[in-house]
């Protein structure tokens, strides 16, 4: 079973491999690009010529003292977007374009009438900062979609991003991080800048001659004046499909592109005092892998990672979930991340879309569990290998396809009574696959898409894992997006379905999970079912937008997830058996006025209902946002929750009223990129339930000096819900279906603060240190039981009205009688602490090949008071019990041109 498990998701990389080989091959002949149709930009767009180097290549310093340059035509015809659009620039900009077969060349000089103005902040690669940008865009395709851009900094700090979507910011892909290089210099004019692009770092269609979308923008920061080349308008839609083009690059035989990188790991673990006994602790630790990236023709990329390593990744962020769903965080791991737009279509974001492929599925924690006196459980499940390719065809085909595979992962056990030990298998092999196809069409580069997703685990009856795990799922779709008037307009969708099959006991969990619910007693449109052996389920949407225009937006939405739609096994969703709507419209004005440089006024409403018509939720909201001539921001709004009725509170029981509610929020923010940034906000929120909430949250981000940088982002909140889930125990009432569906009110306080501290020696060796002490508390009283299905009444425990009594036990326990019955509640109140940290010593030593040394700490405790917390927990956090990690990473790549 497990041959035939693997087999097939190699054989789906094995196909897009040949796919994308093939189209490759097939697009390696010379040929002119697609014609770009006139109605797509509605003037025409300028044009600038590169010119090819007849000598030796410019020596990347930043003086722009090299002859070479003079025999490119230079551009100067630049105009301001913000702060006065269409106006002239306050400073000069000179930028010229050079090439030879290997690489793009790009000098600019950025003049300023004040040089002394001019900030040279240092961070590492990627960082932002006060200092002022000089940024190339380039779409290599010229298919008015996608764009790579490439900035470096008056610091002398490189940028660098893919733009999957005709947007600079929805889509981008800050991890995209090519090779390349570039220099600046600050004189007396201003300052200089000079790029190296190699060609082996792009796609683009093989041509006898490429013309490609360009655009150039330069920001300069004590000004807040962004100056572009090919004026994009503020109130107009998209991005690169309003670039100017870069003609004139004649020759380029496509690049072989391989590149290998791996590295070596170690790592020395010191441990807590009080788990020194644990006969299961590794104190060292090594590790071997690498990556592997072949250019497979012009167009497409083959990445492949044999035992990967995230060591140098951070922490996730401490939280308390009290509610019955799955929490979800980023994905912050490299190999995932990259080319992530083309493996799952994101584009816009809206409502209810099925996120087919959720990337931390692979590798994720183990989900067997032992017991035992002391247990040794892998954190994470080992990716023994994973591969992808992805890329684009002169077609307007975009191809994203991956495979990984993870093996069986066991835990060990010790008991100290007989001095036993035990291996027990904890999740088993296990392989993923994804393929995405993406085609465009139409002058409007309107696109429709067919997502894929599989997972096959070679389960038996060892750990039990058979009754825990479905044993294959399968979820995909078609989706859509119609663009018209240069996407002023679209009309974007999506319809799939998913297919779940594994044992008896495997599907019986599925359908009583959180996602699911279907042993609710009330509801006639689903059934529980214990012999079923697998789920089917289906999701479609239709939404219509306007995104652009000077005094208007707005979009209305619906979409479905049918009761038995499951995606959880590669991607991700909080329920199904959900009906969503969604409409809202903004009034803004883009123009500058006598108050204002720019407002926004907003109103939406939201609603959701199950497929038994039910109503889940109705929201109202109002909202206002306005940014002041200074460039500081303004924000304030209202939301109007209208009590409904909710098929999940009781957590597989009969329907609960939800309350009537409000909330208020306002946020000020800071002008950006200057020196010294902040921003606070704050939330209040009341119901007809007693219940309400207030938490506020602040930033604050200081640049002492051009080489440090120091933030801080402290929360704080505190949460009365009069409603909170307890459990669930027989003997109830005929009214409830003769079960307890317990609550609490809960009194709840969170103080956490995330601080950074970094010191830049170079762009290329940085010093990063990261904490972040968290505490929470919950204090629970008030229990009682649903009294009746659709109500939010309770039988409060030892009230008169009720007929029960309570007794809390020594231990924090409370046993309650009811009649004959008697029944004991757990010890719920909790105070939690966590410290988390990082200190990161990073040193690119060449292009590409990189070396860390990293010291983190995790440690927590806890106590049952659940009396409200301060920041003084915030101290007490960083001296809990803990673990210390000490790691080094070396990794050096190779067969870059």
């Amino acid at each position: 079973m497990l041959r035939i498990s693997w087999c097939s998701v190699g054989s789906t990389l094995v196909v897009a491999c040949a796919l994308s080989i093939g189209t490759a091959t097939g697009q390696a002949q010379p040929g002119p690009s697609a014609p770009v149709a006139a109605s797509v930009v509605p003037r025409a767009p300028k044009v600038a010529q590169a010119t090819r180097l007849s000598g030796a290549a410019p020596r990347i310093d930043g003086a722009l003292d090299d002859p070479v340059w003079q025999s490119a035509t230079p551009l100067r015809d630049f105009v301001q977007r913000i702060p006065d659009e269409g106006a002239i620039p306050s400073e000069r900009t000179e930028v010229r374009v050079l090439y030879d077969d290997r690489a793009l060349y790009v000098s600019a000089h950025l003049r300023r009438q004040d040089p002394a103005a001019i900030r040279t902040s240092v961070t590492r690669r990627d960082g932002e900062s006060d200092a002022e940008t000089f940024t190339v865009s380039l779409d290599t395709y010229l298919d008015r979609r996608t764009a790579y851009s490439f900035t470096v900094s008056s610091g002398g700090v490189r940028g660098d991003a893919y733009h999957s979507q005709d947007s600079e910011d929805s889509g981008r892909e800050l991890q995209f991080d090519p090779i390349w290089s570039a220099r600046t210099q600050v004189d007396s004019t201003g300052w200089t800048a000079e790029m190296r692009i190699p060609f082996s770092q792009l796609r683009f269609n093989a041509a006898s001659e490429q013309t490609w979308g360009m655009q150039l923008t330069r920001y300069v920061a004590d000004k807040a004046e962004r100056i572009q080349w090919a004026l994009i308008p503020i109130d107009a839609a998209g991005f690169s499909s309003r670039f100017g083009r870069l003609e004139g690059i004649r020759g380029l035989a496509p690049a072989r592109r391989v590149e290998v990188l791996p590295y070596i790991a170690t790592e020395v673990a010191y441990r807590a005092a009080d788990t020194r006994a644990n006969p299961f602790l590794d104190r060292y630790g090594a590790r071997l892998g690498g990556d592997l990236k072949v250019g497979l023709g012009p167009n497409l990329t083959l990445d492949a990672t044999i035992n990967p390593d995230f060591g140098q990744v951070e922490s996730d962020p401490a939280i308390v979930n009290l509610t019955a769903f799955e929490q979800v965080f980023e994905e912050r791991r490299t190999f995932f991340i990259e080319g992530n737009e083309l493996l799952t279509g994101r584009g816009q974001s809206f409502i209810g879309r099925p996120t087919w492929f959720y990337s931390r599925r692979v590798g994720a924690p183990p989900r067997g569990s032992v017991q035992g006196d002391y247990v040794d459980t892998p954190t994470n499940t080992t990716i023994t290998t994973a591969a992808k390719v992805t890329g684009r065809l002169k077609s307007g085909l975009s191809v994203g396809a991956l495979a990984a595979l993870t093996p069986r992962e066991f835990a060990r056990s010790y008991t100290a009574a007989d001095e036993s030990t035990g291996r027990t298998a904890v999740e088993p092999p296990s392989s993923f696959g994804v393929m995405r196809l993406q085609q465009e069409f139409g002058s409007q580069q309107s696109n429709v898409g067919v997502s894929l997703t599989s997972v096959q685990r070679a389960l038996d009856s060892r750990g039990g894992l058979e009754a825990l795990l479905p044993g294959n799922a399968v979820a995909g779709g078609i989706d859509w997006k119609l663009r018209y008037k240069q996407g002023m307009y679209e009309i974007t969708g999506w319809v799939g379905g998913s297919h779940v099959s594994g044992s008896t006991a495997a599907i019986t969990r599925l359908q009583r999970n959180s996602a699911h619910f279907f042993q609710r007693p009330d509801q006639q449109h689903i059934a529980f079912d214990s012999t079923r052996r697998s789920l089917t389920g289906n999701s479609a949407s239709l939404r219509l937008d306007k995104n652009a225009g000077r005094f208007t937006l707005g979009g209305i939405q619906i979409s479905a997830r049918s009761p038995e739609f499951e995606i959880n096994d590669a991607g991700q969703m909080r329920s199904g058996d959900d009906i969503d709507f969604n409409a809202d419209v903004q009034l803004r004005d883009t123009k500058p006025n006598k108050y204002v440089r720019l407002f926004n006024f907003g109103t939406a409403t939201q609603a959701g209902w199950n497929y038994g018509g039910i109503r889940q939720y109705w929201r109202v909201s109002e909202n206002a946002s306005a940014t002041l001539h200074n460039f500081m921001r303004v924000s304030a709004g209202v939301t109007l929750h209208m009590g409904s009725q909710s098929d999940d509170l009781t957590r597989g029981g009969p329907l609960m009223a939800t309350p009537n509610g409000y909330q208020l929020t306002a946020a000020l923010n800071s002008r950006a990129n200057v020196p010294t940034t902040w921003s606070a906000r704050t939330t209040y929120f009341d119901d007809t339930f007693g219940g309400w909430s207030v938490s506020t949250s602040t930033t604050l981000t200081v640049r002492p000096a051009s080489r440090w940088q120091a933030s801080m982002d402290p929360t704080w909140s505190r949460v009365v819900d009069g409603r909170q889930y307890i459990a669930t125990r027989s003997g109830g009432r005929s009214a409830t279906y003769n079960q307890r569906y317990i609550f609490s009110s809960i009194e709840r306080s969170t103080v956490s603060a995330r601080f950074r501290l970094n010191y830049a020696f170079t762009p290329n060796f940085t010093v990063e240190g990261y904490a972040e002490p968290f505490a929470a508390s919950g204090r629970f009283y008030d229990h009682g039981e649903l009294s009746a299905p659709r109500s939010a009444e309770q039988r409060v425990y030892g009230t008169e009205a009720s007929g029960t009594s309570v007794m809390v036990n020594p231990d924090g326990t409370r046993t309650v009688r009811d009649g004959a019955s008697t029944f004991t509640l757990p010890a719920l109140d909790f105070n939690r602490l966590s410290f988390r940290s990082n200190l990161v010593l990073r040193w690119e030593w060449l292009p590409g090949s990189t070396a860390f040394l990293i010291w983190q700490q995790s440690r927590a405790g806890q106590d049952p008071t659940g009396r409200l917390i301060g920041a003084g927990d915030l101290l007490d956090a960083t001296r809990s019990a803990g673990d210390n990690f000490l790691v080094a990473k070396l990794s050096w790549l190779f067969g870059v041109r």
